[in-house]
């Protein structure tokens, strides 16, 4: 797949999930502010009703007062006092289960007469009329000195008697509820200059400012002078969290969301560090058709020439010709080595035959090999091997080939106008390890290619030149196997001066028990 579709493919998906995201929040907020107006609505109805039922309790009290003198008058009147009022009460029960008190307010006297009274029934039932039509123009008269008495005497009672702060509580918990409210509130009731007569205790300062819209405010019987007007403030302290807990089912398509954005970023990362393998390999491929083309001509170039009569009967010819394709045959096992690690790190595992070994001894060894490659090249392999304990506990093959492909690497990296100076040092550490030091004078490595360098099938660009010739698999073996061997191996670089690699491995110690049989990591 081309890089452009999948940058076409990442930018589309990428604006999709954008869309979502924003259709998503988009819903929520809409939501949200539902939510917050059907609270508000439902709260203004609450606190109306509330507003209505302190009304109606003024309304019952002026009610009361009259009617208890009223009362006081017909007990008075029954014990032969001289009643202010008189008359005599009867209790009715209407057809939709009302009920109610009529006083017949006359002279004692003329209402006993009527009770004792003989004549017809109709004579009986037109004179009660008579008389009812009388109570009822009093009670409209009483109804109208108590609406007077409301207007004239209701605001000057203490709004703490006219508006009880328990009833309060009451009428506002029982509306709110009717209106599905059922939260936790604070309440407060204040003059027209904010100053609160009596307030709960969680309902906070005078300052309402940082109630913002959790605070609602009602008036107080509406017909009070304007002067004395109070109102009763109420605030809801969990209203946010409430509001919220109601669009909470929308939260999982959040979280499905973003784990989707995440599994899309991953992909797309995914898919373009695949992309480079791919290119990697496909390099790969190009460089080892080059570097198996060059020994297989060569050895064939070496067979054809002992068919010639003339080669086979000089031995020096013969001499060197065999020389030749002992040279290809080792060149071209070493590459069919590197294809081998390839498909070592393709699955993922290595088999180990761990045995203890002395690194001195071992280094020394493939030194004193690989002098003749570097002196070939004119340049100079030094060692210092002064590590007082080196024994360490590896595989002794791969630890070869270890050494091998650092030393191999800086003879292909060396410079062409400098002699090669390649050094091997070991020593020990302060932390009971062994330090491998292979520093060289080659061309060195950029600062942002460094970290890049034990990655499989990358190399280091040397421009157009195939002179340089590999996989890219040999730094990356490198690092794999130190890593399984319990060690670590940096690299410090500077570019056009040359290149340091420190391989770190713990050492055995002296009281250890060692063991010389095999092992495996993966």
């Amino acid at each position: 797949m081309k890089k452009s579709t999948i940058w076409f493919l990442a930018a589309l998906m990428a604006l999709t999930l954008i869309c979502l995201l924003y259709i998503q929040i988009m819903y929520m907020e809409s939501m949200i502010r539902m939510r917050d107006d059907q609270f508000s609505e439902g709260v203004r109805r609450s606190l109306y009703a509330v507003s209505s039922l302190l009304e109606q309790d003024e309304t019952k009290y002026y009610l009361e007062e009259d009617v208890a003198e009223v009362e006081a008058a017909s007990i008075y009147s029954q014990y032969g006092g001289t009643p202010r009022l008189g008359g005599m009460r009867y209790t009715f029960t209407t057809h939709s289960g009302l009920v109610g008190d009529v006083t017949v307010r006359a002279d004692p006297d003329k209402i006993y007469n009527l009770q004792r009274e003989d004549g017809s029934l109709a004579q009986s039932y037109n004179t009660m009329r008579e008389e009812l039509k009388g109570q009822y123009l009093y009670q409209k008269g009483l109804i109208d000195d108590v609406i007077i008495n409301i207007m004239n005497k209701a605001a000057d009672r203490p709004i703490e008697e006219r508006a009880d702060s328990a009833a309060v509580r009451t009428y506002l918990k029982q509306e709110l509820e009717n209106n599905g409210l059922a939260l936790p509130f604070e309440f407060a009731v204040v003059n027209r200059n904010g100053h609160a007569f009596y307030k709960t205790g969680g309902f906070g300062s005078d300052d309402m400012s940082s109630l913002d819209n959790t605070l609602f405010v009602q008036p107080l019987f509406r017909n009070d002078p304007r002067q004395s007007k109070n109102y009763l403030r109420v605030y809801f302290p969990s209203k946010d969290k409430y509001i919220l807990s109601s669009v909470k089912f929308l939260i999982p398509s959040f979280v499905f969301t973003f784990i989707l954005i995440i599994v899309f970023i991953y992909t797309i990362v995914l898919s373009f560090r695949q992309k480079k393998l791919t290119e990697m390999k496909n390099d790969f491929i190009n460089n080892m058709t080059h570097e198996f083309k060059t020994p297989i001509s060569t050895i064939s170039l070496a067979a054809q020439m002992l068919n010639d009569n003339s080669v086979r009967k000089s031995p020096a010819m013969l001499q060197h010709i065999s020389t030749v394709i002992n040279d290809e045959t080792k060149r071209l096992r070493f590459q069919v080595e590197k294809v081998l690690q390839m498909s070592m790190f393709d699955k993922k595992k290595a088999t180990l035959r761990l045995q203890d070994v002395d690194a001195n001894s071992l280094i020394s060894n493939v030194a004193n090999t690989f002098r003749l490659k570097v002196e070939k090249y004119g340049g100079r392999l030094a060692t210092d091997l002064d590590a007082r304990n080196a024994i360490i506990n590896v595989d002794e093959m791969h630890f070869t080939n270890v050494i091998f492909n650092l030393l191999d690497n800086a003879v292909k990296y060396r410079k062409e106008d400098e002699p090669l100076r390649l050094t091997i040092t070991t020593a020990d550490t302060s932390s009971g390890k062994l330090r491998i030091s292979i520093a060289d004078n080659g061309i060195g490595i950029k600062r942002e290619n460094l970290k890049k360098v034990f990655e499989r099938f990358y190399r280091v660009s040397t421009g157009n030149r195939h002179d340089v010739k590999g996989f890219g698999l040999g730094l990356a073996y490198v690092h794999k196997m130190i890593t399984l061997m319990g060690g670590q191996i940096k690299v410090e670089s500077e570019f056009g001066k040359g290149t340091c690699f420190i391989i770190t491995l713990p050492l055995l110690s002296d009281d250890s028990d060692t063991d010389d049989g095999n092992g495996s990591a993966e």
